[in-house]
């Protein structure tokens, strides 16, 4: 079972921008993708982030993670403004799960933990400890801990890629599409240990998604893109009717 959102959570969190996007502009090659787009990400809470395919969402998260560059706008951490990069997020406690995994095919999940650990400065007994710790909060990592990551079926290509993540321990993570390729019954194992540490460890997370109910399930808050626009913000008790989610697409 899913832990449902509490309101305490969302009250108490409501007042403080973990991150946030600030009149964001941004495109490819000429073409504007993102028209002036703000948005923020409470401490503490999930923040759901709809809409329909092409409507800016994946590259909003690429501009907070530091892999595209806004054209006008900016982003706050923590309510002090940044300019984002990989690396200076990493250290910022940010983590990004990409859509389609971004896993290497080629290594086993035990090397892409050792590669994640290398890459965060892990050594020794820390990284023994945090790789420990992932795998209690994703226990079906241990039954594949020697396969190659290209053998492995795509729920479990998703959990090596948010556990690779959580290796970091981050206080905010950014999860892009997660339920690609899943059936509902496995969407719900992956986010049900993802929810239950974000409660217990306060962490923020602005989850990308297209599966509405599985994700409105665990969200605290929903905000709905169109047209590189955000053009509702709320929370998921107020799209409950399927007419009044449908009209915002």
């Amino acid at each position: 079972m899913i832990p449902a959102p509490t309101m305490e959570a969302a009250t108490t969190a409501a007042t403080t921008a973990a991150l946030a996007a600030h009149d964001l502009v941004a495109g490819y090659a000429g073409r504007r993708v993102l028209d002036g787009v703000s948005l923020s990400l409470a401490k503490g809470t999930v923040l759901c982030l709809i809409g329909h395919n092409g409507a800016g969402k994946s590259t909003l998260m690429r501009l907070l993670f530091g892999l595209h560059t806004p054209s006008a706008g900016h982003v706050t951490l923590d309510g002090a403004t940044i300019r984002p990069s990989p690396a200076a997020m990493a250290r910022a406690g940010v983590a990004y799960v990409p859509e389609g995994r971004g896993v290497f095919p080629g290594l086993t999940v035990a090397e892409t933990f050792a590669l994640a650990a290398w890459s965060a400065g892990l050594g020794g007994g820390e990284e023994a400890a945090r790789t420990d710790e992932v795998l209690e909060i994703l226990p079906v990592l241990k039954t594949v801990w020697r396969r190659r990551a290209g053998q492995l079926s795509g729920g479990q290509q998703q959990m090596v890629s948010i556990g690779r993540a959580l290796l970091a321990r981050p206080s905010i993570l950014l999860l892009d599409e997660p339920s690609i390729g899943l059936a509902p019954k496995l969407f719900q194992d992956l986010l049900a240990p993802v929810r239950a540490l974000q409660q217990a460890r306060g962490m923020s997370i602005l989850l990308v998604e297209q599966n509405v109910h599985e994700a409105f399930a665990v969200a605290d808050a929903v905000a709905v893109m169109k047209s590189g626009r955000v053009i509702f913000e709320g929370v998921p008790a107020d799209l409950a009717d399927h007419a009044t989610l449908m009209e915002l697409f």
